[in-house]
């Protein structure tokens, strides 16, 4: 009779049992490690899913409020060497371990792959995350609309701003297609991980140790924009009405991430769900995101 050893972490939600490789998730704005509406209830459904993986649902502080704080004020470098050291001091996922992020933790988990590939990502599933920023920041999630008014105040202030971009977790992935100089200039976080600045030959080298990207788009995202960044798409410089999708970007064509060998490798899935951000269903997430996680 197989044997088993079942550990609760209420720090985390983590559960550990022999089976499917373990599986991390990070949540996006607004949300933390352990809301039962939101990541509570993925937790459940993986458990129902899939034969007994461990999975650890990341919490950025001691305790949820500062989770959900940190996930607007934070310095999103500092969540990165955070969750790097949490991954790496874990054995649970010595041998890898599948990751999954929920919108702006979407981009967190591929810094991840990119700057910390130990212990080894193996895919890389991200859903509603905006891979080449967003401009504009027209919904507020949840019961956090006093949060967003003073975040909306602060990028008009200044997303650039020295100040505002070392404080404000939005702005990190703010880009301005009508100042796409300042942008690769002053943007601390997005265009350091999309090799916009000084290219770093580990990040190319990382992403590619991973078996496959899964993007994921809503295609009635009310949320994020544009919707497209979510499968790498933004604006053309200086022109909000044009997208240019990313086959057609320097990021691509340059392969400066390694996603064109990736995508001639059948490596980069693109999924997407016909409703609003974050709004699947169940069935959408068996029938689309199982299936990457069961070996």
């Amino acid at each position: 009779m197989l044997s088993f050893v079942v550990i609760i972490i209420c720090l985390s939600h983590a559960i550990l049992i022999s089976g499917s490789p373990p599986i991390v998730l990070w949540h996006g704005m607004g949300d933390s490690c352990c809301n039962p509406l939101s990541l509570g209830t993925i937790i459940k459904l993986l458990k129902r899913q899939l034969p007994g993986p461990y999975i650890l649902s990341l919490r950025i502080g001691s305790n949820i409020v500062e989770d959900t704080s940190n996930g607007f004020f934070m310095n999103v470098n500092h969540q990165i060497d955070y969750v790097c050291k949490l991954l790496n001091s874990d054995e649970n996922l010595s041998q890898g371990y599948h990751a999954i992020g929920f919108s702006q933790g979407g981009q967190f988990l591929r810094a991840i792959a990119q700057r910390c590939p130990n212990p080894p990502m193996l895919n890389l599933i991200s859903i509603g995350g905006q891979h080449q920023g967003v401009f504009g920041f027209p919904r507020c999630p949840g019961d956090n609309e006093t949060i967003c008014n003073y975040i909306r105040d602060l990028l008009r202030f200044g997303a650039y701003e020295s100040f505002v971009q070392n404080h404000l977790v939005q702005a990190e992935y703010w880009h301005d297609p009508h100042k796409e100089t300042t942008y690769r200039k002053a943007s601390i976080f997005l265009a350091d991980i999309n090799q916009e600045q000084t290219f770093n030959e580990a990040y190319k080298t990382n992403l590619l140790k991973i078996r496959n990207l899964i993007l994921v788009k809503f295609l009635r995202d009310t949320m994020v924009t544009p919707h497209e960044s979510e499968h790498f798409g933004f604006y053309e410089e200086n022109n909000t009405s044009k997208i240019i999708p990313l086959r057609e970007s320097s990021l691509y064509l340059n392969d400066l991430l390694g996603l064109k060998i990736m995508d001639e490798q059948s490596r980069i899935k693109f999924l997407e769900s016909d409703t609003d951000h974050l709004q699947f269903t169940d069935q959408w997430f068996i029938d689309n995101i199982i299936p990457y996680l069961q070996d």
